[in-house]
């Protein structure tokens, strides 16, 4: 079975609504609640725990899924997944999780077909441990040094920029994060936690749409994306 596991629990800061950035409105709902829905619609996703901050109050905009749990996320990103996926083993006992689905709020014009899409690849995949979306970089990336020097000019044919969602096998992602609170901190994203590990990770080729929410002009972005996708004659949930 699939679970999914959406962490919420970043303050936002850099967005400037003076609330957590999953509650942040977006086209009429929080920002949040377009992840749920879209995750909602796989239907191999038996489970969605999102991780919220502690005290946080319900998102706005959900259609009452019955598979969705909040809990409290922790003080980083991974301990928050490691908070959820806990809870997602409590939820589902007795039965055995085998893959786990990890998103991040803060793109929330993700699909049910780019998921789908990352799902299958590691299923299809017996030697992978973990799927990512990804797209290839398209700018000339430098290494520039602490006094603004640029150190060297990076390969670009080799370079991805990773997102959101990532599929991990169940034990995997449990070993990988059975670290400390340190080197959980470290990790921007869980796949780099399964890589020092030692496991083989597998990219997907993502959407441009897939954008992470991060100033107001992202913001912006994405809310001009959701009323094209509605004027296109689909609907505003993005599926």
């Amino acid at each position: 079975m699939i679970v999914a596991l959406i962490v919420a629990a970043g303050s936002g800061e850099r967005l400037g609504a003076g609330r957590p950035k999953a509650l942040v409105e977006l086209a009429g709902r929080a920002l949040v609640a377009w992840s749920i829905d879209a995750l909602t619609q796989v239907s191999q996703i038996e489970r969605l725990v999102v991780a919220m901050p502690p005290g946080a109050h319900e998102p706005s905009g959900l259609s009452g899924p019955a598979r969705v749990t909040m809990v409290a996320g922790g003080a980083s990103r991974s301990d928050s997944v490691r908070r959820a996926l806990d809870a997602a083993r409590e939820l589902q006992a007795p039965r055995e999780i085998d893959f786990v689905l990890v998103h991040d709020a803060a793109r929330p014009l993700v699909t049910a077909a780019l998921a789908e899409k990352v799902i299958s690849a590691l299923q299809r995949d017996p030697d992978a441990h973990a799927a990512i979306a990804a797209l290839p970089v398209t700018d000339t990336v430098k290494r520039v040094d602490p006094q603004g020097a640029v150190h060297e000019t990076l390969e670009r044919s080799e370079l991805w920029a990773v997102q959101t969602p990532q599929v991990f096998r169940r034990e995997a992602l449990e070993r990988a994060l059975d670290v400390t609170a340190k080197e959980l901190a470290q990790a921007t994203d869980d796949a780099w936690l399964i890589e020092r590990d030692g496991g083989r990770v597998i990219v997907v080729r993502a959407s441009d749409e897939n954008l992470k929410v991060t100033t107001p002009l992202d913001l912006q972005v994405a809310e001009l994306l959701l009323a094209a996708r509605a004027s296109s004659g689909g609907d505003r949930k993005p599926a």
